[in-house]
């Protein structure tokens, strides 16, 4: 049993070992491009004239739900616990 623990042990810390000689360096985009396709095709594709619009409620939609979603959950649940009871 003591040598499964040590190859599990083994195993994880080769893999943080290559995921760190992986990494891109520090401040290094790391996609290159994009911020040009959107600022150039932003208003043809979504029909945006603030790029920063289009990239919010266009490209991202489902997750900008997702995150309002996140957000209207956790403040209902606040409510919830701090409301006062009526009795």
């Amino acid at each position: 049993m003591k040598w499964v623990r040590i190859a599990a042990l083994l195993v994880v810390f080769g893999f943080l070992v290559g995921a760190a000689a992986w990494m891109r360096p520090f401040g290094a985009p790391h996609a290159t491009g994009m911020d040009d396709h959107f600022i150039h095709n932003s208003q043809a594709e979504a029909a945006a004239n603030n790029t920063v619009t289009a990239v919010i409620f266009d490209y991202r939609g489902f997750d900008t739900l997702g995150e309002a979603t996140v957000l209207f959950t956790a403040v209902l649940g606040v409510a919830l616990v701090l409301r006062r009871w009526a009795r």
